[in-house]
């Protein structure tokens, strides 16, 4: 055993011992260097955190001292150096010691990193430079503000060039050293021919052309090594690009080959299995392979191996959301399997007040021809527009019959029971739903498919009593003989603010409630509808009329029975294109009160819980139309835009005007017509956020309008792949509207991220998209109808980017359609400008050629005898040139002149 008296020391020694061994130790430990961001290209910056104790020491206390608008503060650097010493390692300000040691100069400038660009939530700039840097440039944006402020004025001014002297700057010397110098003397070939063979016959025959006599021979081309040139210098234009290289890890696949293979396993017998579990190289193997097969396995188990990097690599936009949120989600669709003929879908339209219901009209896909041909058998098949419900996608809820085809239809603003519809044959057709509306009300269609159906209608409980009971048949056609001729192709009720009579002028609307329709056809005609009688009866003639009264079904409401079959247009407009006796076929209306359709959803909830109150609905007691004295409406714009068959857009007033000469009434000239179009016209349609905004879709290409501008539109697209077939604004972003194509295709354009092509292209369908109807079924959920030729409507879940705007989107496409105003305002005056200089330049040359000059006869004679010397000359030269005169012929021909 070792003695233990080292061991033995005062605890005085210890303590020596252990201050011995501290300073031994201090000078081997360095300060080390602060992290700073030159990894980045900015070396002079060094990111650190700032605790709240800190801030406060300093006074530099976030969105208190430090806010967006001043993110910097200058501290001294004396107060730093206090702070490391009083509170050494705990300072915050610790890691970064040598920085502020040796920083020179007496304030350090502390930066408040908000969005964390370089880790932390501060950071300091080293330099004195950087410093000087950071505090000029934020100076900058606030001259910006100002140059941006006063930029707008003079953005459209036009400034006539001003022609200024030339001046030299050397450009000729380099232009001539530049140029390309003839250095060889050129050869100079003459070949003649003799003067009888001018003129003579040419005869054409057969010759062998392995002759060499008389016979074309090919010399082809070949190098000449005798007179190889060696080129010394070559002026060549370089451009730097990075190096491209294709790599391919896949391997080559020469042919497809069909291969196949049995096989049994191969395994080891029982005394192999033995002999090898015992032997040590495999004891041996597994030892030393089994701690790395562990560490495998757990990090396995901690890392997700089918994580997609690629896919999680990109950053998300910040503006706009992700481009994967921007896709319509199919949501549902319907289609009607009990139909026998093969139909497709013409109107589409949601209805107002229940939500998950939506109403579609159908027609028989057949051309006029094949029309013709089965009209007897269409007579046996019904007319229908359906209603379809979330919580059935199978069954309609309610059809509508109609004599004829329906193409287009709308609910009424004031009662939504109550629906107009156009037919093919040119008929309105009218229906009143109030004694169904029960069935449709009870059907709790939610906007999620978990809710289930708590109350369904009696005809689905009860589907083989009550089939017959879906049907529901009109309550009134227009007159045949006093209507349209041919298809209607839009209808549109008119507000109830005003109505018109039947020259046109506008009026208050005393009843308060919808009453009037107005309808578009390929008659090239408008009409205007009032539903109410038009004349007072008399006691007499009611007892007359109740004597040759016909009874009606049972099931059909008296509402509008006063207009059966003799219901005539208030007033009727042709748009006639003047000069020929041809008219312009409308196709598409949009009236100056069209937008207030898209915000009377609550009033219409209102007087629906009112009648339902008990009160009367006042389309059971319609009053006599225009009877009573109304009130005119002063300064109400009677203007309305039509979209034709031909791609025009017609911008026209509905108020008629007499003929000075004959006394009649006939339809104003057209204000404006616009060509832009380069087929029918599908889609006319006022922007739910600016009343004189309005979107034209039609054949190619889509346009966008504002009322009063009359050169032309502010947005006209480019040629698209397939034909345009329908559209429609969104109803929650200014800025996006959807477009139909004919190959099953929707463009979304935005304009706050396109204005030159569609933002998106999406699928929907293989064959023409008919119709296309947003509605917003809650503050979170927003859907679009889209109707396909075939008879598919599909519905399809709008995404959180496209129907929720961002900040200030209204304001920003409002600016953007004022700059384009501008710019049609400032191609107006360039345009102009330049006609009147194109003037200028003609009767300047006008001038030019009627100018005369007065010469004496002296003067005109030298003028003619110096020409005809000139001549004489010329003939000379040319006969030398051709031999015709010899050398020695030259001095005689010249004493003949």
């Amino acid at each position: 055993m070792a003695p233990k008296t080292p061991r033995a020391k005062s605890p005085s020694g210890k303590k020596k011992l252990r201050g011995k061994r501290r300073k031994q130790v201090l000078p081997v430990h360095e300060e080390e260097e602060p992290i700073n961001m030159e990894g980045v290209g900015h070396p002079e910056i060094y990111p650190l955190v700032l605790t709240t104790k800190t801030q406060e020491i300093f006074n530099c206390r976030i969105d208190e001292d430090v806010t967006d608008e001043t993110p910097y503060k200058l501290i001294k650097k004396e107060d730093i150096l206090e702070d490391l010493h009083n509170r050494a390692a705990i300072s915050d300000f610790h890691p970064l010691r040598k920085l502020v040691r040796d920083y020179p100069g007496n304030e350090i400038l502390l930066v408040y990193d908000k969005d964390f660009k370089y880790g932390l939530n501060f950071y300091l700039i080293g330099t004195e430079e950087g410093k000087e840097n950071y505090l000029n440039l934020s100076e900058v944006p606030e001259e910006q503000e100002e140059f941006k402020e006063l930029a707008p004025e003079d953005l459209y001014v036009y400034k006539p060039p001003v022609s200024k002297p030339w001046v030299s700057l050397g450009s000729e010397k380099e232009i001539e050293d530049e140029s390309v110098k003839e250095s060889t003397k050129q050869i100079t070939y003459m070949i003649s021919r003799k003067r009888r063979g001018f003129g003579a016959p040419i005869i054409f025959s057969d010759q062998n052309a392995s002759s060499v006599k008389d016979s074309y021979i090919e010399c082809t081309a070949y190098p000449d090594k005798n007179f190889t040139l060696t080129q010394l210098e070559k002026d060549v234009g370089m451009q730097v690009v990075p190096h491209v290289k294709d790599i391919s890890t896949q391997t080559r696949w020469t042919y497809p080959k069909n291969a196949a293979i049995q096989y049994y396993p191969r395994e080891f017998s029982e005394e192999e299995k033995e002999t090898f579990g015992q032997s040590k190289s495999l004891i041996d193997f597994l030892n030393s392979v089994s701690t790395s097969v562990e560490i495998a396995l757990q990090q396995n188990e901690i890392t997700n191996t089918f994580f997609d990097d690629w896919k999680h690599l990109a950053e998300e936009e910040g503006t706009f959301g992700d481009k994967t949120d921007t896709h319509l989600k199919e949501y549902q669709s319907f289609t009607d399997l009990h139909s026998p003929m093969e139909k497709t879908i013409t109107c589409v339209s949601w209805h107002p007040t229940i939500y998950g219901l939506i109403a579609v009209s159908v027609a028989v896909r057949l051309s006029f021809e094949n029309r013709v041909q089965f009209s007897g058998k269409l007579l046996l098949q019904p007319s229908l527009i359906l209603f379809w419900s979330f919580s059935d996608p199978i069954h309609p809820q309610l059809m509508l019959e109609s004599p004829d085809d329906i193409f287009c239809f709308q609910f009424c603003p004031s009662d939504p029971n109550i629906i107009a519809g156009g037919c093919i044959n040119g008929q309105v057709v009218m229906w009143d739903i109030t004694s169904h509306a029960d069935r449709i009300e009870n059907i709790k269609a939610g906007g999620s498919r978990s809710k289930k159906v708590t109350l369904k209608p009696m005809f689905l409980l009860e589907p083989d009593s009550n089939k017959e009971a879906m049907y529901i048949r009109h309550c009134a056609v227009s007159s045949i003989e006093n209507g349209h001729k041919k298809v209607i192709t839009d209808i549109h009720w008119l507000s109830d603010t005003f109505e018109i009579n039947r020259l046109g002028s506008v009026y208050e609307n005393r009843s308060g409630i919808s009453c009037q329709l107005v309808t578009c056809s390929a008659d090239c005609t408008i009409c205007f509808w009032d539903i109410r009688p038009q004349k007072s009866l008399t006691p007499q003639q009611t007892e007359k009329k109740k004597e040759e009264t016909i009874e009606i079904p049972f099931d059909v409401p008296s509402t509008f029975l006063h207009l059966d079959l003799s219901w005539k247009p208030l007033t009727k407009l042709r748009l006639s294109k003047g000069e020929t006796s041809l008219d312009h076929c409308p196709t598409k209306i949009s009236l100056n009160e069209d937008h207030l359709l898209y915000k009377t959803q609550d009033k219409m909830l209102i007087q629906t819980k009112a009648v339902k109150a008990g009160e009367m609905n006042p389309y059971h007691n319609l009053e006599a139309g225009m009877a009573n004295y109304l009130k005119p409406i002063d300064e109400f714009c009677t203007k309305f835009f039509v979209g034709t068959e031909e791609g025009e857009v017609i911008y026209t007033d509905w108020k008629m005007e007499r003929d000075p000469e004959t006394g009649r009434l006939m339809t104003k000239k057209p204000v404006n017509l616009y060509t832009v179009h380069d087929g029918a016209v599908h889609t006319v349609q006022r922007s739910p956020f600016y009343n004189d905004i309005i979107l034209t879709i039609g054949g190619w290409n889509v346009a966008i309008w504002k009322e009063g501008v009359m050169t032309g539109p502010l947005l006209q697209s480019c040629c698209a792949p397939k034909r345009y077939t329908s559209g429609h604004w969104s109803l929650t972003r200014p800025g996006v509207f959807y477009i139909g194509r004919e190959d099953g295709y929707i463009d979304i354009w935005d304009l706050l991220e396109k204005t030159h092509e569609p933002a998106l292209s999406q699928n929907i369908c293989i064959t023409m998209i008919t119709y296309i109807k947003p509605w917003t079924f809650s503050a979170k959920q927003q859907f679009i109808a889209i109707a396909d030729y075939y008879g598919t409507l599909h519905i399809l879940e709008i995404p959180w980017t496209l129907s929720h705007p961002s900040t200030n989107e209204v304001s920003s496409v409002n600016y953007y359609f004022e700059r384009e105003v501008k710019h049609l305002e400032y191609v107006e005056q360039r345009r102009s400008i330049r006609e009147q200089e194109k003037k200028e330049m003609e009767l300047e040359m006008e001038k030019k050629k009627v100018k005369t000059y007065h010469k004496s006869k002296e003067v005109i004679e030298a003028e003619l005898k110096s020409d005809y010397e000139s001549y004489l000359e010329l003939e000379k030269s040319i006969l030398i040139s051709l031999g015709l005169i010899k050398v020695t012929e030259k001095v005689s021909y010249m004493d003949l002149m």
